[in-house]
């Protein structure tokens, strides 16, 4: 089984870094393969708590190399919920590889693990009579201190769903569970990787150097 690995960070990071410069980014030094994957990058400020500037990925099965080039950059430029990322955030900037694994339909919608599994949750919205869907990777639930049910009805609300949140709406949820791994790296863990690498510190056209 393929894991998230250092190599995966790297190369969003090359990728992000290659979109400023108007270039192409290095060769991966990782296999092909075909995974469902995710990018999530965090800005960290003062050493603050990461907060989130982007995350998409695909929960079909994908060519991990093409995969990542194409996600890192949409989930740093073209997630809805934040404006894209600018050059002069990257020394802010962590970035988090998932590789999704062990897909399984659940029996109700609280048949997981906080901490363990990720949710894809599908329901008909009761107002509108439209189906929606909606997934928090793994770690999501136990970052945010959630109960499953918080975490539910969250995804509901995440799924676009603005119905009232009743039991019955609930039990009409499909879930399916699965599991990641996951490689984060900050930007500083970057710059070192590539001066040892390549034997020279990454130039990224409207950032400080570092």
């Amino acid at each position: 089984m393929v894991s998230a690995n250092r190599e995966m960070a790297v190369y969003c990071f090359d990728t992000l870094v290659a979109h400023y410069n108007s270039e192409q980014a290095p060769h991966p030094d990782f296999d092909e393969g075909q995974h469902p994957l995710f990018v999530t990058w965090k800005k960290v400020v003062n050493g603050g708590e990461p907060r989130l500037r982007g995350c998409i990925g695909t929960l079909e099965a994908h060519c991990i190399i093409s995969g990542f080039r194409d996600y890192a950059l949409t989930s740093a430029l073209r997630d809805r919920r934040f404006p894209p990322i600018q050059a002069k955030e990257l020394p802010y900037l962590q970035c988090t590889v998932s590789i999704l694994t062990n897909y399984e339909t659940a029996r109700d919608y609280l048949d997981w693990e906080v901490g363990k599994h990720g949710m894809i949750i599908e329901f008909t919205d009761p107002d509108h009579n439209a189906r929606r869907s909606a997934t928090y990777l793994p770690e999501v639930a136990a970052h945010e201190g959630w109960t499953k049910i918080e975490a539910i009805d969250s995804l509901i609300r995440k799924a676009g769903c603005n119905s009232t949140i009743t039991e019955s709406l609930r039990k009409r949820i499909r879930l399916t569970r699965y599991e990641s791994t996951l490689f984060t790296m900050h930007f500083s863990e970057y710059v070192a990787y590539v001066k040892a690498a390549r034997g020279t510190a990454p130039t990224i056209n409207g950032a400080k150097p570092q």
